[in-house]
């Protein structure tokens, strides 16, 4: 069953969903040559306690790292460890916050030094399907309108859309109904209505969009082992443009200073 939110719901999962987007902000700054995925995750863990938040991921279902981080054809859901990122690799890094009862999710996925220009175009369009499936969730509307926005643009660019991984709903649970795929047909779904917060996250593969699951039972990697980009806001749907509860303008600040370009 949907779950509708209050304005001081909504509140609450703004503070959460705020606070995933300074983690992320923070980890930019590390996401360097020769940095292991477990150090990027140490310090986010390290973040989210001192800021009086809980990371929402570690434990969920057993999961045992703070941010999911995902590279190359890592899709989502990769365990942080031992691996040193490299010069060209992007890195997908998903992150959850639990504070005051409320879930706040984000995702972003970051350049490593020199990336080929074909990746860094399935970085932009990724990003650019998730900021037009947001103008899309208004009052009125139906789920598969974003999904059909989602679908239709990272197509048109030669991309493929990952069908076996979707959004959901966000509130006192981490995954609540109702799911967010990132394909469909425009007037398919649930409406939507003033109160709805949804997690919007395009999962955008280069090549096509078949994926498997790596024996570690969590990781899950295309099947033809092309890169993958995945970006992801919380949102309320509200009178007027959706409201935007998470954000990335720090993080994007921080790469600006790092004189990284997507």
């Amino acid at each position: 069953m949907i779950k509708y939110k209050s304005h001081e719901e909504i509140e609450l999962i703004r503070r959460s969903s705020l606070l995933v987007g300074k983690t992320l902000a923070t980890v930019a700054r590390e996401i360097i040559p020769g940095k292991t995925t477990a150090a990027i995750d140490k310090l986010a863990e390290e973040f989210i306690m001192d800021n009086d938040g809980k990371p929402a991921f570690k434990g969920y279902r057993g999961f045992p790292g703070t941010l999911c981080i995902s590279v190359n054809a890592q899709v989502v859901h990769g365990i942080p460890g031992k691996y040193e990122l490299k010069d060209g690799d992007i890195v997908s890094v998903d992150c959850g916050v639990l504070m005051n009862g409320y879930y706040g999710d984000s995702a972003f996925t970051f350049p490593v030094g020199d990336v080929k220009p074909s990746v860094l175009k399935l970085l932009r369009v990724t990003k650019e399907c998730l900021l037009l499936g947001i103008e899309r969730a208004s009052i009125g509307g139906r789920i598969g309108d974003i999904s059909e926005t989602v679908q239709l643009n990272a197509e048109k660019n030669g991309f493929s859309v990952v069908r076996e991984l979707v959004g959901h709903g966000v509130g006192k649970h981490l995954h609540e109904e109702p799911e967010v795929p990132n394909y469909g047909k425009r007037g398919s779904g649930p409406k939507l209505a003033e109160g709805l917060v949804i997690a919007i996250e395009p999962m955008i593969n280069m090549g096509k969009r078949n994926v498997r699951q790596e024996s570690d039972g969590w990781t899950i990697t295309t099947a033809d082992g092309m890169p993958s980009a995945h970006y992801e806001h919380t949102i309320a749907v509200t009178k007027g443009k959706a409201d935007i509860l998470s954000s990335f303008e720090e993080i994007e600040n921080v790469l600006k200073e790092m004189k990284i370009e997507l």
